[in-house]
């Protein structure tokens, strides 16, 4: 990996929120959840919480290449999902129209917080709404009560990404240092990480320089062909060149 790749994913990894998070319940087109990863990736989310069936796909030009940033952890149900987020101290937050709702302004999102988005149609479930903690509603003054369910989680986490870098929030790493070792492993080195997977191997540490750091044992355990340097290379290789070309987009 190149010190510049380097240096991009470090200041990525610094900026990261594991904090804020969002829990898709049943959301099922292809093309919300991509937008919704996108927009995950730009306000710094680096893992997303989502119950649907496993049928739901990526569309990886909707998402922009941010499913590479962006971790998705599966769960059976909206239950074991919120149980998860509760262990971590996160006010979980639910967009619904009710009695009880509260402006999304109005929410303290410096605080660890999850969001929970329902499914396109009919939105989130009974069971969603009744484990959160609280109600939140995007007021509309249209003649249609609700948007996209893609646009409004942009919506919610630009306000939370406001208070959140007002507070100072984004100065400050808040990524434990083996998580950045992930990220930079897999983000720098996509195809040895997948060997390493298929092999059962741990990752090896990645040095300031972008350099892999380890063994003679575990590069021969490794058996990296040439056939796969070459396949990594130009992986990377596309990948730059796709960020050059996309970057005034983002």
């Amino acid at each position: 990996m190149s010190v510049e790749r380097y240096q991009r994913i470090r200041k990525l990894l610094t900026t990261r929120q594991p904090s804020l998070t969002v829990c898709l319940e049943q959301v099922h087109k292809p093309h919300n959840v991509s937008a919704v990863l996108r927009s995950c990736d730009a306000v710094g989310i680096n893992r997303i919480h989502g119950v649907w069936d496993q049928k739901t796909k990526i569309r990886k030009g909707t998402a922009m290449g941010s499913e590479h940033w962006v971790k998705t952890d599966m769960h059976t149900s909206i239950g074991d999902a919120v149980s998860v987020l509760k262990q971590q101290n996160m006010q979980v937050l639910v967009t619904h129209l009710s009695d009880d709702s509260v402006d999304f302004r109005e929410i303290d999102y410096t605080q660890p917080t999850a969001i929970i988005l329902g499914q396109e149609k009919h939105g989130a479930t009974e069971e969603a709404i009744s484990l959160a903690d609280k109600n939140i509603v995007i007021p509309m003054v249209g003649m249609v009560q609700s948007l996209n369910v893609s646009v409004a989680a942009a919506v919610v986490l630009y306000e939370a990404q406001r208070q959140r870098e007002v507070a100072g929030m984004y100065a400050i790493q808040q990524l434990s240092e083996e998580e950045c070792q992930r990220v930079l492993f897999e983000g720098g080195f996509p195809v040895l990480s997948n060997v390493c997977k298929s092999k059962g191997l741990a990752y090896p540490r990645i040095d300031d320089g972008g350099n892999i750091v380890a063994d003679t044992t575990w590069w021969q355990k490794m058996q990296t062909t040439a056939k796969a340097m070459r396949q990594f290379e130009q992986e990377v290789n596309n990948e730059i060149e796709y960020e050059k070309s996309h970057r005034g987009n983002r």
